[in-house]
């Protein structure tokens, strides 16, 4: 995942909610997330 842009992780993120996808695989992009300290980022665009 560290490869992937900040935008691109933050799409991630929601499209993993949207679709509802398992609660290990959302856990892992939310440690990179905060790992980036990107966590306002996803407050903003939700």
């Amino acid at each position: 995942m560290e490869y992937l842009s900040d935008e691109l992780l933050i799409e991630s993120y929601h499209k993993a909610n949207e679709l509802d996808l398992s609660p290990e695989f959302i856990q892992l992009i939310e440690e990179e997330i905060q790992r980036r300290s990107l966590l306002k980022e996803i407050q903003y665009s939700s």
